[in-house]
């Protein structure tokens, strides 16, 4: 069933549906109606002559020039030529498609003054598959995302390249294939797609829905990791955290809870410490404010998903146009930054958990390393260097994008957004979660076969998963292709899907 767009409405969910499920989209009756009344509203300004920035007046710098009649079509072409500037290697598919749908979903609001024939082009290249080539960098995140969007645009003039059944084609080929008229672009119409965040509140909406995944397997790998160190348990009830208030760290007590009901370690009988070391008590405290973070972060982008993002809008029953800045993309930027922050922390408890299972001083009677034969054998030693060295790299990458602005423009644009930098560097951010996480699920694998008692139903679970695709380390072996498959498997949620199935729902 197609996912109706009308401004409203479009959840993260949705959108990844959309961009990497191809699920087909509709635009809403009343939202086409919108899209035609602020339309013949603009036509009477054009004829008018009022001064409408991007309309009928150069952009940035260049705003204060006024075009003649006869300039004000072209400059749409020269518009999106100008700004098709971006360098490098091409977005993901799933990243330009989550863009198209969040503009046709500004586009529904009826304020854009876009010919609703360009939108509709828009829809019926998500829905047969037509995705332009996008260079990933280029954006400084205002006037939005204009470099990668301007290669969305270009299509919408028959030109540009676009995929089309898995091929790279000329644009105009693409559309031809897929039975799409080429629409041109008339006044205001270029700029109408464009000036907008689409592309990085898009990335920012399929991070946010794979990082929340990621948290619940975090939780999983935290579970396992207690129930072999033979962690003292009473600081994961739930009591305990609902009388400090967060609700994150709630969420995930009452996770790791149904990941070790059942088990020897939570029904006491297993020795265990008076107090632990904090990473191996204090994971509902650090999770769960990941998991606050995440909510915080999802409230802006789905607002940002709904919101008219555009520049100059129009106010169709008020017969009015106004020039701002809705383009911005601090709103989304900003809590970005504190969200793949988030990620790395978890993913640095994760690390002090993993040391805690190999250094045989802080292990509660596992072997060196998690190795048998200590000496001839050095077991996930250097799986640690591994996990070391993608922390490293996230920490990095989690110094905040949204304060680098540089000036832009001639000095018109002199606070820029960087929201772009954010979205890319997240991604990477999470990218080496998957790999940080992987490694101490592996050894928590390795020291659960250590152990002797039995473990949560979820644990089994979780070890039973992992055991499929990483064997016992009986002898020392090259580790690199175990790291890489427990990395493919948490970028997978293999584990999380097969452990929901087993204890209910982790959040």
């Amino acid at each position: 069933m197609a996912i109706i767009l009308d401004g409203s409405g479009l959840t993260i969910e949705k959108l990844v549906r959309i961009a990497r499920d191809n699920e087909p989209v509709e635009l809403h009756p009343d939202a086409l109606e919108r899209m035609k009344k602020c339309r013949a509203m603009l036509e009477k300004k054009i004829q008018a002559r009022e001064i409408m920035y991007g309309v009928n007046t150069g952009i940035g710098e260049f705003s204060e020039v006024v075009l003649t009649d006869e300039q004000v079509e072209q400059f749409q072409k020269y518009l999106i030529y100008n700004h098709s500037a971006g360098i490098g290697d091409p977005a993901p598919l799933e990243y330009v498609r989550g863009a198209m749908a969040g503009r046709v979903n500004v586009h529904a609001h009826g304020n854009s003054g876009v010919r609703p024939e360009v939108t509709q082009t828009l829809v019926a290249m998500l829905n047969r598959g037509v995705t332009p080539f996008v260079c990933q960098k280029g954006s400084v995140g205002a006037c939005g995302d204009l470099a990668p969007m301007s290669q969305i645009a270009e299509l919408m003039m028959g030109e540009g390249s676009a995929y089309y059944k898995g091929e790279l084609l000329p644009g105009k080929e693409a559309l031809d294939r897929a039975g799409i008229p080429v629409p041109g672009l008339k006044a205001r119409d270029g700029l109408a797609v464009i000036n907008g965040s689409n592309l990085l509140t898009a990335m920012s909406a399929i991070f946010l829905y794979d990082a929340n995944r990621w948290l619940k397997q975090a939780e999983i790998g935290a579970a396992m990791s207690l129930e072999a160190l033979k962690a003292n348990m009473k600081p994961y009830s739930v009591k305990l955290h609902e009388v400090r208030g967060f609700p994150g760290a709630v969420r995930t007590a009452l996770a790791i809870g149904k990941m070790i009901a059942g088990g020897d370690l939570v029904d006491g009988k297993i020795a265990c410490k008076v107090q632990d070391a904090y990473s191996m008590r204090s994971t509902p405290q650090v999770i769960g404010a990941a998991h606050d973070a995440l909510a915080f972060a999802r409230s802006q982008v789905e607002i940002e998903l709904n919101g008219v993002g555009d520049n100059p809008i129009f106010f169709p029953d008020e017969n009015l146009q106004l020039s701002g800045a809705n383009f911005q993309g601090s709103p989304v930027s900003l809590p970005m930054d504190m969200a793949g922050a988030a990620i790395t922390m978890v993913s640095v408890m994760s690390e002090r958990r993993m040391n805690r299972l190999n250094n045989p001083a802080l292990s509660v009677g596992l072997p060196p390393f998690l190795t048998k034969g200590a000496g001839m054998f050095s077991g996930l030693m250097l799986s640690q260097y591994t996990a070391d060295a993608l922390i490293v790299e996230q920490r990095i990458l989690s110094a905040p994008a949204s304060i680098q602005s540089i000036p832009a423009a001639a000095d018109q644009e002199d606070f820029v957004s960087m929201g772009m930098n954010t979205a890319i560097k997240n991604m990477q951010i999470l990218d080496n979660a998957y790999g940080i996480l992987g490694i101490e699920m592996m050894a928590a694998a390795q020291a659960l076969d250590f152990r002797e008692y039995k473990f949560g139903k979820g644990t089994t679970k979780a070890k039973e998963v992992v055991r499929k695709y990483v064997e016992f380390l009986d002898v020392d072996r090259p580790l690199y292709p175990d790291h890489t498959r427990m990395k493919k498997l948490i970028q997978s949620g293999e584990i999380l899907e097969e452990v929901e199935k087993a204890v209910g729902s982790l959040g």
